[in-house]
């Protein structure tokens, strides 16, 4: 080790020496005088080649060893000097260098062969000497290169990073073999030399370094010796993520990993590529070479051929930038022309499909119209023999309007008691049930038939007893269990039952039969083509288009019956036309207000919607101007009121009230379906709708009388009561069978007029008409005017079957009774002949549609036996007392009832009092559900007041 250190020492000294000559040498230098094209040197100068090839020997003879890392934080590098004695003396002397000028070939020479100032600033630049020099001063000495390769990443030669990769078989484990780059010390600017002392600081770590049997060395200069930091090893071109060292070095640069990565994963492919089994990594190094990884290839183009490169580069680039550019057209178009074909394929499917649909529904439409035919033709015939009714209570609502329904199936449900039909010895019901009910609620309805009103003999009630429950059948299509939340009507759930269908097809060979629907679908007709069966009913085009609030006051005009002022057909043709539609809206209400000046309060009714969804009113008694509008009406008089010029000045006033008016006060008549005016305005204004007056009374009674218009051409009065309302007095819940506000002559007029009005637009089947009547405070006389009319099998009608079934009486509205026969009171003896049972007049009220959410607490047995312990069942004898309907098995929230007395004060306190014991027994006091008990029974309170009242004056005259 001595040795070593000494050989160390004596290759200090020469590198002393040679820096000594140089400092002698420079003022020789600069005495270089040109002259006439030929170079002339001092004569101090004519041994340089010679002084430096000795030098060069004298370094190249000695094998420099680096000590182990582990050592050098331990020791110091100590200066040598070059053996002195053999460096021949420096003359001034003349020589031309080959292939240089020759006054730059003294410069090149030193250029080349000195560690001078420059060489030692490429040193420190990170350039390595030439393959070329390398092997010129190796050979020299005749010692050994060891075969390996420097490898070059992006941009890293230019910024002084090398790699030195050296193969495996060339390892060994003699200390004195190790390899290093030497380290580059700053010095002040006026210094010449290098100084490998306690004050050099090293500025640049080897980026990576390997082991060797054999020194390799760098350049021809000895340097410092620079300590590596942060080693960490490769092997096999994979890095070891649980070694200490490289933990330690991803420890210490955690902070820029995210930089080191990639250079990470470059110099492991590159190992790889070049089966490199060990490598040495400085990480100080790398992470410097990190730092300019993505600038590295910029420096290609500054150094020898880069020109070239960078037009090649270029070139490449906007070859592949055409290229590419070309592909993705090409892709587009062809993704293009794949569109335009798929969608011209499904448009040409989709035209074929709606040709074929068009088809077939135009036939299912002919078809139709021809069984109808044979139905009008045959009427009176098939009414006088033994037929097959099939009930489908469908509500063919838009699918807006069907999706936005709560318990669809239930509102579809609530007309079951079409079942008591049957009380017509020559009737066959098909029922087609929207859900699955339980066994609970088809025990209920069975033992219920078995009671039509009959008081003949035991053995005469027991036969029709047992005929009536063979004479009706409840179905459910399949198609409900595939379909549980489409709120689909029950027409189209029926045309994709089959089986239901085929079933119906085999109840129904040989029979006469027709179909009963609700409001009419489409899918009625693929049906009853399905079925081969007419439709007791118009068209559904006809039905959609009358059964408006618009069409139907078409209807009332054209029949010359009374309305309320009002407008109808008030809607645009698309969304660009709301602001004008909606001036119109503004200017109608302004004439319609002008023109009656006593009406206090304005309704807005959709088209489509039905009962009080679609209904929003506003007061005039909000107007600023209303009072000053009475007076100018009062001080014209009615006569002189009539002129637009005398009422141009109020209709002004009011068209600048008007919008302000409507966006404050208007308000829908249930906040459920729209939450304010805003939202009802855009949907009235989207569909139309109806302007008019509600009657200027503050007494108004509503009735809603049902129709059968005959296939051949007959008009039937089946039902017809007085209205009762909720909570909202525009939506009836019930009524009072029979009415009593308005005298049946009157009456049977109005409803004969409009049933014929219906016939001449081919509206056949059930409608409804609804009605208000009041009292002119003007005329001090009695006013009706038609609201309403329904396109369909109402609610009402169907719990009047039912009433019907349990009194076995009828319904005469000619005179506005209801008769049933009472009980005989004597005893028949045997061969004694039995005489007719009187016949009583009887007074019923029904509630079609009551509502309790704490009913589904109880089973509907329960419920029943509730009931009973209370009293609240219904005599058949006496035909008096309540009976219930049930629509659904599952949520039962939803009941139909009908209380009947022999009059009616004593049915509407009975009815009351019933709703007020379920209410209280079923519901907890802490938490009340939601109901509309309590609404019915004080609307029924205020008519036994009212009532009373009357009863009252009627009584003083007597007296």
């Amino acid at each position: 080790m001595s040795e070593v250190v000494k050989k160390e020492d004596k290759s200090g000294a020469v590198s002393v020496r040679v820096e000594d000559d140089l400092r002698q040498l420079k003022p020789s230098l600069e005495k270089v005088t040109v002259s006439e094209g030929r170079t002339a040197l001092n004569t101090q100068a004519l041994n340089i080649r010679k002084h430096a090839e000795d030098c060069l020997k004298t370094v190249n003879k000695q094998q420099l060893v680096l000590p182990p890392i582990e050592d050098l934080q331990k020791k110091t590098i100590s200066k040598w000097t070059p053996c002195l004695e053999k460096i021949s003396d420096v003359k001034k002397q003349r020589e031309n260098l080959p292939g240089a000028p020759a006054g730059e070939q003294d410069k090149l020479a030193l250029n080349m062969c000195l560690p001078n100032k420059r060489s030692i600033r490429h040193q420190k630049s990170g350039k390595l000497l030439t393959d070329t020099h390398r092997k010129r001063a190796n050979e020299a000495k005749g010692d050994r290169i060891i075969s390996g390769s420097v490898v070059n990443l992006q941009g890293a030669e230019s910024k002084g990073h090398h790699i030195l990769v050296v193969p495996k078989e060339d390892f060994g484990t003699d200390s004195k073999s190790t390899c290093h780059e030497q380290p580059v010390c700053k010095t002040k600017a006026e210094s010449t030399y290098l100084r490998a002392d306690k004050d050099c600081t090293p500025t640049e770590t080897p980026a990576f370094a390997t082991t060797s049997k054999s020194m390799v060395p760098r350049s021809p200069q000895s340097l410092p010796v620079d300590i590596p930091r942060y080693l960490f090893t490769i092997r096999s071109g994979q890095i070891d993520p649980m070694a200490a060292d490289f933990c330690h070095f991803k420890q210490c640069f955690v902070l820029c990993w995210s930089s080191v990565v990639d250079v990470l994963e470059a110099l492991q492919k590159l190992l790889r590529e070049f089966a490199v089994p060990l490598a040495k990594v400085g990480g100080e190094r790398l992470v410097e070479l990190s730092h300019v990884w993505d600038s590295g290839w910029s420096q290609r183009y500054k150094g020898e051929g880069g020109i070239e490169a960078a037009a090649i580069h270029i070139q490449s680039s906007w070859r592949r930038y055409l290229a590419r550019t070309a592909y993705l057209c090409h892709c587009r178009r062809k993704w293009a022309a794949g569109t335009i074909a798929i969608s011209w394929l499904m448009h040409a499917q989709l035209c074929r499909v709606r040709k074929a649909l068009q088809a077939r529904r135009f036939s299912q439409l002919e078809n139709s119209r021809s069984r109808a035919q044979h139905l009008a033709a045959n009427w009176k015939r098939i009414q006088s023999f033994k037929r097959t009714i099939i009930h489908i209570p469908s509500l063919g609502y838009s699918q807006r309007k069907r999706l936005n329904l709560r318990g669809f199936d239930i509102l579809q449900n609530i007309q079951m008691s079409r079942l008591c039909d049957i009380r017509d010895e020559n009737v066959e019901v098909i029922y087609i049930c929207p859900q699955h009910l339980g066994n609970d609620i088809l025990d209920y309805y069975t033992s219920l038939l078995k009671c039509d009103g009959a008081t003949d003999g035991a053995d005469t009630t027991t036969a029709r007893a047992s005929s009536s429950v063979r004479r009706y059948i409840i179905l459910t299509p399949e198609a409900v269990d595939y379909f549980p939340t489409h709120n689909m009507c029950l027409s189209t759930l029926l045309k994709y039952s089959p089986q239901t269908l085929k079933h119906i097809r085999n109840l129904i060979q040989g029979k006469h039969a027709y179909i009963v629907g609700g409001i009419a679908h489409v899918d009625d007709l693929a049906v009853a083509d399905e079925l081969g069966l007419p439709i007791l009913g118009p068209e559904p085009a006809i039905a959609q288009h009358y059964s408006t609030k618009s069409g139907g006051r078409r209807i009332f005009v054209g029949a010359e019956i009374d309305v309320p002022p009002g407008q109808g057909d008030i809607y645009s043709l698309n969304q660009f036309a709301h602001f004008s539609i909606l001036v119109k809206l503004h200017e109608t209400l302004a004439e319609l207000m002008t023109q009656n000046t006593d009406v206090q309060r304005w309704l807005f009714k959709i088209d489509s919607e039905d009962g009080s969804h679609g209904t929003a009113y506003c007061d005039t008694c909000h107007l600023s101007c209303y009072k000053w509008a009475l007076q100018e009406y009062h001080r014209y008089g009615p006569e002189l009121w009539n002129p637009k010029c005398i009422q141009e000045t109020v209709l002004l006033r009011y068209l600048d009230e008007i919008p302000e008016w409507l966006t404050h006060y208007a308000q829908p008549a249930k906040t459920s379906c729209y939450p304010n005016w805003a939202c009802f305005l855009k949907t009235f204004l989207r569909q139309g709708g109806v302007v008019e007056a509600y009657p200027p009374s503050n007494s108004v009674t509503c009735l809603t009388v049902d129709l059968l218009l005959e296939p051949g051409g007959e008009v039937t009065m089946f039902s017809c009561g007085d209205q009762l309302h909720g909570g909202c007095k525009l939506e009836a819940i019930g009524s009072i069978v029979p009415q009593s506000s308005v005298h049946p002559e009157t009456l049977h007029s109005i409803c004969t007029r409009v049933g014929r009005a219906c016939l001449q637009r081919r509206i056949v089947g059930y409608v409804s008409v609804d009605l208000v009547t009041f009292l002119d405070h003007n005329t001090m006389e009695k006013k009706v005017w038609a609201v309403d009319l329904d396109i369909t099998y109402s609610n009402q009608l169907a719990m009047t079957q039912m009433l019907l079934m349990m009194t076995g009486g009828t319904l005469n509205c000619r005179t506005g009774c209801l008769e049933a026969p009472m009980p005989i009171s004597e005893k028949c003896f045997e061969h004694q002949i039995v005489p007719k049972a009187p016949v009583g007049n009887l007074c019923a009220v029904i509630g079609n549609h009551l509502f309790h959410s704490d009913l589904s607490m109880l089973y509907n047995k329960v419920f029943l036996m509730m009931c009973k312990a209370h009293g609240i069942r219904f005599n058949k004898k006496t035909k008096q007392g309540t009976v219930f309907a049930f629509f659904d098995s599952s949520k039962r929230s939803s009941i139909g009832m009908i209380t009947v007395s022999e009059d009616l004060q004593r049915a509407l306190a009975t009815f009351a009092r019933h709703l007020s014991v379920i209410h209280q027994e079923i519901s907890i006091p802490k938490s009340q559900g939601e109901t509309n008990f309590m609404e019915v029974i004080k609307e029924i309170e205020d008519i036994l007041q009212m009532t009373q009242n009357k009863l009252q004056r009627e009584a003083k005259p007597a007296s």
